[in-house]
């Protein structure tokens, strides 16, 4: 586990972490733009409002990409059962095919 010093809002933390420490110090700055943002844009809000709002706002993320993704996840199988489906048909013509070619060469050589 490698360690980072992230600051946030002028907070410093130090955060543990299994992950790229570039990616978690993307995140961080990410995270404190978006509560900079927050707070120069309105001059009332405090770090905490803000922290929350944005908190709010990656949890709405979130949960919509999961719903897109479960979505995704779905449509998928409905094409891997229609796939399999017309296999299926694919079989049946081609064995009603094949006994419709017996058939007819049977009729041929009844002649």
């Amino acid at each position: 586990m490698e360690k980072i010093k992230l600051t946030i809002a002028n907070d410093t933390f130090n955060i543990s972490t299994d992950d790229n420490l570039e990616y978690v110090a993307q995140l961080g700055e990410e995270l404190n733009g978006k509560i900079n943002d927050l707070m120069a844009s309105n001059s009332r809000i405090s770090v905490t409002q803000a922290a929350i709002v944005t908190a709010l706002e990656y949890a709405d993320s979130a949960k919509k990409s999961e719903n897109a993704s479960e979505n995704l996840r779905k449509q998928i199988q409905e094409y891997i059962e229609d796939v399999a489906r017309a296999r299926t048909d694919v079989e049946i013509s081609r064995r009603e095919i094949e006994r419709l070619n017996k058939e007819i060469a049977s009729l041929k050589a009844a002649r």
